[in-house]
């Protein structure tokens, strides 16, 4: 076990991880944030998504030492429920959310692409989801859900 350090949802983090431990497991097991999913643990299908420094990555395959030093932020670290985010308003609205798996990865994935563009088309939304498989929707309420809440920023 080594001593490690993280940056998670704005919150200074301290312990031990063992050096094959990937992040999703530290997040999951170690800090009790299980809005990150398990999926695949391959990086085929997105349910681990986290985002480090603004930038959708899988945690499935990122080793927890290799994410020291940087600012992760989970689905526990958007929004609240007197103050959810208006990606989390607008996929409930659009029913954007059906069993609820995907949902986690899909709104970090939505929120990065925000961050960094005001009004994205269609196809920058597709894109910025692609990586995350959702089995349920059909993927046309969450482009739409992510739409609105561009609209709405």
């Amino acid at each position: 076990m080594e001593p490690v350090t993280l940056v998670v949802n704005g919150t200074t983090r301290e312990l031990f991880v063992a050096s094959h431990h990937t992040l999703l497991e530290t997040l999951r097991e170690g800090l009790s944030l299980t809005g990150t999913k398990h999926g695949c643990e391959l990086g085929e299908c997105g349910a681990c998504t986290v985002l480090v420094d603004g930038v959708p990555i899988l945690a499935c395959l990122t080793l927890t030492l290799d994410a020291v030093d940087v600012d992760i932020v989970t689905i526990e670290g958007i929004g609240s429920m007197a103050r959810p985010d208006p990606i989390q308003v607008a996929f409930g609205e659009h029913g954007a959310a059906q069993c609820g798996y995907c949902t986690p990865a899909m709104v970090l994935a939505a929120k990065a692409l925000l961050d960094r563009e005001q009004s994205p088309s269609e196809e920058m939304i597709a894109e910025a989801i692609a990586g995350n498989v959702c089995r349920c929707t059909g993927y046309v309420a969450i482009l739409r859900a992510v739409a609105a809440a561009a609209e709405s920023r």
